[in-house]
């Protein structure tokens, strides 16, 4: 069996740069390592328990199954603050038939991200057991 240390995702825009201020500015990611020089060097941002490492560059965006899964504390708050920076929401945020509250944005290529609030008393803050 595979024992995985760590994980990320990685993203191949097709204008790094564009795509590092949307990450690192407009949804103000934390960085967790930086590498490389020039408009090439990549990034790796922090995603919670995981990583987004945006680095080098594809003629093409990424093909339309990819997308992104944020959970954020506040929906609403996220949102105004997506509002503010210029990001592209493409569903304000809104509570769903199975309880969560989601939202969904663009980057710059397009990669649709969920962003989404656990209220409590979702059962996915129940762990029977624990």
């Amino acid at each position: 069996m595979v024992h995985v240390l760590s994980s990320r995702v990685l993203l191949r825009p097709t204008d790094a740069e564009r795509s590092r201020e949307f990450y690192g500015g407009k949804l103000g990611l934390a960085v967790y390592r930086e590498f490389g020089t020039g408009p090439e060097r990549g990034v790796v941002y922090f995603l919670g328990g995981g990583f987004l490492e945006v680095s080098g560059r594809s003629a093409t965006p990424p093909g339309p199954g990819l997308e992104l899964w944020f959970q954020v504390a506040d929906a609403a708050a996220a949102h105004a603050e997506f509002l503010r920076h210029g990001v592209e929401v493409l569903e304000p945020p809104e509570k769903k038939p199975w309880g969560l509250i989601e939202m969904w944005i663009a980057d710059p290529d397009g990669v649709r991200i969920a962003v989404v609030e656990v209220p409590e008393g979702h059962p996915m803050r129940y762990r029977p057991g624990i």
